[in-house]
Order: C-alpha cells, then structure tokens, then sequence
C-alpha cells in the first residue's frame, strides 16, 4: 500500500455501459447524442394492471457473454448488468491485471438494491415446493454487494473491495469513492461503477402508488413521459443497467500511454436529515454536496460548464435540485445567461437508481472528452421555477469542467466533477 498523496491525480482510462440506450460506450454515446430513446413499454412483466407503462429496458443483452453460464444461472440481471459494464471498462483502458499488481487493483462497485428478483423468487420456492428447494446459492448471489465480489472474481482485481449504497446516489458515491481510494494509496487502479435491476412488478407497483411515476403528454407515446425540468412534468419512469469506469493514478496512466478520457477532481457528499421521499426545501443537501466538490480540490464555479443533474422528471425533485443549482452558482444558472449547460440524460434511460450516477458519470465524461452536450429529450417548456439552461439539442462547446449530480432516497446526496484532460 502507498502512502496517501491527496494532490495525487486520478485519471479515467476505461469505460463501460449496459443500458437502454445501448450496451456498449460507443452505441450508447451515439444514441444519447442523437437523442435516441430507450424508454418503451414494459416486458418483464404484465403492464395491463398498472396506469404507467413505461421503462427504461435493457435489451438484446446475452449475460453468457460476460460470465460463466452454471454463474449466469445462479445469479440475475442485476449482476450480469454489473461485471458486463466493469469487463467492458477494464478492456476500454487496456490496463492488464496479473500476479504482480491484482492485488493493488481495487473494485468500488455499489448497486441499491442488490438481487431482489433472486429474493423473490426464493420465496416463492420456499412457499410452493418447500424449504429443501431453496437454493443454497441464492443468498451469496443477491447480496447488495454480490456484484463486487463477483467483479473481482471475473477480473482477478483483489485489493481494496467496497460496495457503497446509497439509493439514487450509489453511482456517484462509488466513482467518487474510487477515486479517493486511489489518493489515499489503497489501489493504484479500481473498477468503479454501479448496477441496478429494479424492473421488478413489485417495485413498479410500489412506486406507482408513491404517487412518482410519470405519464406521457396527452397524445404522444411513451418515448416522452421523462422530461426533466419541462413544465408538464409529472414524475419519472424506471431504467435499469449499470455503468462501469477503470480509473488509475494518472501518472501511472501516462506512463503506460493511456487514452485519458477525463479526470476526476471533485467530490461532495452530504445528507437531507429531512424525508425519506422528498428532497429538503430548497434542495440544501445537494447544494452543500456540490459546493463540497467544487471546494475539495479548488474547481472554479465559474469554469463548471456542464452539470448533467439528478433530473428525474418529477414536479418537486426538479425544482428542489434547480434551487441547489443557483444557490451554488447564482445566476449564472440562469437559462438566459446560456452560461451553464443542463444535460438530463434520465430524459433517454429513464431512472436507472442505483445505476443512474454511474451511466451519468460515463455521459458526463464523455462529454468533457467529446466537447459535446447532449440534448435533454422532451424539455419544449421551461418551467419559471426551474430556471435554467436546459439544452435541448445537441450541442459542441467547450467543456472545463462538468459535474455530475443525484440525489438518493432517504436523503442521500452525491456530486462528483470531471476535468478535461490538457495533456499535462
């Protein structure tokens, strides 16, 4: 183990991405650029009994890809999801683990809500054919931190291993996470990310009657029920995959002659003590933790030239992070002043929970590499409590900085700010 060195650089070298929009970085990139929706109306599971109908589904995936097939039948998606996005990111930064470094490689890799569907399922054996046909695998595979474990297995990566869970905000803190772990000298590489599999009947059912699903406008398909920060918003839609990134001492990246997407240079973490469903007035929580991560490391606000938000497309939730938002950055805010760019990517994927803020890490630092905002899907109405620059095409600009915000039921909030690379 290193010493710690908290000026110590973090680069990204890898990235990985199952989800709606695609199940790889490029298909997936393209598609969030071209404004590509991956929100349809549910097959996991009979939608005819349910007002809302729409998920965010990851298709034409094959799990016997990415892992063993006695594993794949032992496990379930939210797993597959998991090691498929950490292989991918591991491959994508050409870093090779052996015998002289697995050990100083790491895996900080978090899910919300773990193996449900596993859990589920178990039950309903032990009820219909009895205790002696639970099986004796299904325990240590729906843990909420199966998949870490399992990633390391995969990947022969066996230092530090962790499983952050924080509800929406999972994503977040585990990339963030993974970078301090490198600072303080735990790892000189980690497999970060998250993974999620919440397409589940009795998750769909219970969120329903939280009154926090969204529906379509009057005459449009499902395709338009996420529109974050629009006036006619009227709640989210569920999304499920994972996404994965490799992040390295920078130094060590440049040495080996990495592709460097991005650097991670912020972190701020911070609780609501308020609700477990509604964010606190005037979304305090989350501006504390982004003003965390702009002080961290010395980030200028006036240099954050994107923020792709928690977004989740419900009436409170958007104005709550809005008011986050300025309260941070003033009114540079604004949405006149087109100073400060609003990328909501949940417009395409839906809400990916304890996925989200690691697929939007992976939007995120791609556009810091791309130089290239995507468009928030279905935003036509700005909403004046929601006064913002929320793009709503595809636009090239110059990209400083961009932070990456959510926020976590129970009052969880997370934001974690990328750096372009310079070359220096």
């Amino acid at each position: 183990m290193r010493k710690p060195d908290y000026s110590r650089r973090v680069a990204i070298t890898g990235l990985g991405v199952i989800s709606p929009v695609g199940n790889d970085v490029a298909t997936a990139w393209a598609n969030l650029v071209n404004g590509v929706s991956g929100l349809g109306e549910i097959t996991r599971f009979d939608p005819t009994p349910y007002e809302h109908k729409a998920a965010g589904e990851v298709r034409d995936f094959e799990p016997t890809a990415w892992m063993e097939a006695k594993a794949v039948r032992r496990s379930e998606s939210d797993m597959h999801f998991g090691v498929a996005a950490a292989k991918q990111a591991l491959a994508d930064s050409g870093f090779e683990i052996n015998d002289q470094n697995r050990t100083e490689v790491g895996v900080v890799f978090g899910s919300g809500a773990g193996g449900q569907r596993l859990m589920i399922d178990s039950y309903r054996t032990l009820h219909e054919k009895g205790p002696n046909r639970v099986p004796p695998t299904f325990i240590a595979n729906a843990l909420v931190d199966s998949t870490s474990g399992m990633i390391a297995i995969e990947t022969g990566a066996i230092g530090h291993n962790i499983c952050i869970v924080s509800a929406c905000a999972t994503g977040t803190h585990n990339v963030a996470e993974a970078a301090e772990a490198i600072r303080r000298g735990d790892c000189i590489a980690v497999i970060s990310g998250s993974t999620e599999a919440p397409l589940i009947e009795v998750a769909h059912a219970g969120f329903g009657n939280m009154r926090g699903l969204g529906s379509p406008r009057p005459g449009e398909g499902l395709a338009s029920v996420s529109r974050p920060f629009d006036a006619s918003r009227n709640g989210f839609v569920l999304g499920e995959g994972a996404g994965g990134l490799f992040l390295e001492d920078l130094e060590l990246a440049k040495a080996r002659g990495a592709r460097i997407y991005a650097e991670v240079v912020g972190y701020g973490s911070a609780a609501d003590g308020w609700d477990m469903i509604q964010p606190i007035e005037h979304g305090t929580g989350s501006s504390r933790a982004m003003k965390m991560a702009l002080d961290r490391r010395g980030v200028p606000a006036d240099e954050v030239d994107l923020i792709n938000p928690h977004g989740t497309s419900t009436p409170v939730g958007d104005v709550r992070e809005a008011e986050a938002i300025w309260a941070v950055f003033g009114d540079r805010a604004a949405g006149a002043r087109k100073s400060l760019a609003i990328s909501a990517t949940k417009s395409m994927t839906g809400h990916m929970m304890g996925a989200a803020g690691a697929f939007e890490a992976f939007a995120t630092v791609m556009s810091v590499a791309e130089q290239t905002v995507p468009g928030t899907l279905n935003y036509r109405a700005a909403d004046p409590e929601c006064d913002l620059w929320v793009v709503d095409e595809t636009v090239r600009m110059p990209v400083r900085y961009a932070l990456s915000n959510n926020i976590g039921l129970g009052g969880h909030n997370g934001a974690v700010i990328f750096k372009r690379y310079d070359g220096d």
